[in-house]
């Protein structure tokens, strides 16, 4: 039985829900399906699963779209209920007619309700037993299938004059056993065999092989053999091994391998003096602006979603006919952005529900309806559901006496430690003290790449060499960090591959024991479907080996490379969506000052046009 169905308006004003299936229900799953599904754009699935303590919830839904309802069932995930999506329909279609925006009570539709899940229910009941009925045929026509794909029919050949087992006019049925069969095969052709031979009527025709001929099986086997000994004959030929040299193992080493030693000061290296902003303090409304003028000089040209809707222009209501094609034209172009293939599909599947059933004005075409939601959508994808303010954040950390610590993570190569120091750079730039901490004790020239960052931009850097714990190290760092007054302690990590679980473990150790203020993940903007999976990887990892009952996942995340991949802007989308974390950085450049924040305007027209 269900567990709670609820009906509310998308400005969350509950209008009515059922009295007699009001169960309590544990956790939040009404509220978690809003923020975690509805407002992320994953409307287009088909169910979603709520697990609390205790108890596992699965939640239907449907749309109103006209009228701005949704309609939401409960139900025990154990539980597998047939009728659901019939009685939501039922539900949505009835309620729609009584609906009104004025109206504030629906206690009269308990009685329609009442009506509306017997004669669902009924109908669940119905359909469960043609389906049993349904497998049953099915596994009665599988059994009596021949083994070149064709049907065989007991019974439809009648014997020769000389078959037994035909008494009085009636045919016994332990000499029908034994009768050879008809076989129909894959083209519908009945072959009639009686005694192990063709029927008259077969004879003209060209003749199928009823069982295998072992004598041309052994003949075939025959001259395998023959041809097997043959090539055994031929490598069995020796051939001329090639001498290699032997190598002086004793030889003297040439030269000391280790070098995570502190090294000498050199007063030849550069010191870059902070001053000026970083491109994260520039606004990036000036760009948006620029490029709208451009498009108001750009002469009007017909776009795509004109000539994908040219034929469904001028209706008064979309169908779910008219949105298939144009959500398959759509799903190509975001690819065609980098956008990973699946969260593409997931996108336009929630602008298709949003859609269906909306009418639209009288001079409206449905090309603009279309674009215009999809704008939308992508705007609450991409806008962060939180503060991404780390000044303010720093100040706050700063105010209680202790440091602001920032984790980098992310997978191998994609610009970890430099991005770091296009972050210290920005925090010194607003007069902020900073340490890092080399906690990459794996990588070769790890330690002295940041030793290198410290020095051109006089920060301090705690470092511990090579081969050393992570976690420990980050810690000392964190302590030190406290004691002399550091505002910030940026903390480097190694990279790891998202399927290696010992280092996906250390680095979950590494956040268990120092407890960050952010985590941010760092990725290129190159990446397309494999950004999702980085992501969701390295996401449910730390959340799956968090210590404490309070998840820590990623906070944010960091694209580099941005300023290499032209409009193929997707990654961007495909991380936030697939993780839920904003994205507080862009690397554009090869400079400390070559650091920005996102510009969401900018994306989605990046993407649209």
């Amino acid at each position: 039985m269900l567990e709670q169905l609820l009906i509310f308006t998308r400005g969350g004003l509950i209008l009515w829900s059922c009295k007699e299936i009001g169960n309590a229900l544990k956790g939040s799953p009404i509220d978690t399906l809003i923020r975690s599904c509805l407002l992320e754009e994953r409307s287009g699935d088909r169910s979603f699963r709520y697990d609390a303590p205790g108890a596992s919830y699965t939640l239907k839904w449907t749309f109103q779209n006209e009228l701005g309802l949704v309609f939401v069932a409960v139900y025990q995930q154990f539980l597998q209920l047939l009728y659901v999506d019939e009685l939501l329909a039922m539900v949505k279609r009835d309620f729609s007619a009584v609906y009104s925006p004025r109206k504030a009570s629906y206690r009269d539709f308990d009685e329609v309700y009442r009506q509306l899940e017997k004669e669902a229910l009924a109908r669940g009941e119905a359909n469960k037993g043609l389906n049993k009925a349904n497998r049953k045929i099915e596994d009665g026509s599988s059994k009596n299938t021949d083994l070149r794909g064709g049907t065989v029919l007991r019974g439809s050949v009648k014997g020769s004059a000389g078959t037994k087992g035909q008494k009085d006019g009636k045919e016994d049925d332990s000499a029908a056993d034994h009768k050879p069969a008809a076989v129909v095969d894959k083209a519908g052709h009945e072959n009639g065999v009686t005694n192990g031979k063709l029927s008259s009527s077969d004879e003209e025709s060209k003749p199928v092989e009823v069982a295998f001929d072992r004598s041309k099986l052994q003949k075939l086997k025959a001259k395998g053999g023959k041809k097997t000994n043959a090539v055994k004959k031929e490598k069995e030929d020796p051939k001329k091994k090639v001498k290699q040299d032997r190598k002086p193992w004793d030889a003297p080493a040439t030269g000391k391998l280790d070098y995570s030693e502190p090294v000498r000061d050199t007063n030849d290296e550069e010191v870059v003096e902070v001053h000026g902003k970083s491109l994260v303090d520039y606004e990036e409304d000036e760009e948006s602006d620029d490029e709208e003028a451009k498009d108001e000089k750009a002469p009007a040209k017909k776009g795509w979603f004109s000539s994908v809707f040219q034929s469904v222009t001028g209706k008064a209501a979309l169908e779910k006919a008219d949105l298939v094609p144009a959500m398959k034209a759509l799903k190509d172009r975001l690819m065609t952005k980098n956008v990973a293939e699946e969260i593409a599909e997931k996108i336009c599947e929630s602008v298709a529900a949003s859609l269906l059933g909306k009418k639209l004005g009288t001079f409206t075409r449905v090309s603009s309806a279309v674009k215009e939601a999809m704008g939308d959508a992508l705007l609450r994808i991409l806008t962060p559901k939180r503060s991404i303010d780390i000044l303010r954040d720093v100040k706050s950390a700063k105010d209680e006496g202790r440091p602001y610590v920032i984790v980098f993570v992310g997978v191998n190569g994609v610009g970890k430690s430099t991005s770091l120091a296009k972050v210290a750079y920005w925090l010194k730039s607003h007069e902020l003290s900073v340490l890092i901490a080399a906690c990459d004790t794996f990588r070769s020239g790890a330690v002295e790449q940041l030793r290198t960052h410290a020095k051109r931009l006089q920060t301090t850097l705690y470092e511990k060499g090579y081969e050393k714990d992570p976690a420990n190290v980050a810690r000392e760092a964190i302590a030190t960090a406290a004691k002399t007054k550091h505002d910030v302690v940026l903390v480097d990590t190694a990279g790891r591959m998202q399927d290696n679980e010992p280092l996906m473990r250390a680095l979950a150790n590494l956040i268990n024991v120092n407890k960050p203020d952010l985590v941010l993940f760092v990725g290129e903007a190159l990446v397309g479907n494999e950004a999702v999976d980085q992501l969701s990887k390295f996401n449910q990892t730390l959340a799956d080996l968090s210590a404490t009952a309070k998840r820590k996942p990623i906070d944010g995340i960091l694209l580099t490379k941005f300023d290499t991949i032209d409009d193929k802007v997707g990654a961007a989308l495909s991380m936030v969506y697939v993780s839920g974390a904003p994205i507080m950085f862009l690397g554009c450049g090869q400079s400390y000052h070559d650091l920005r924040r996102l510009n969401v305007k900018s994306i989605i027209k990046t993407l649209l046009q």
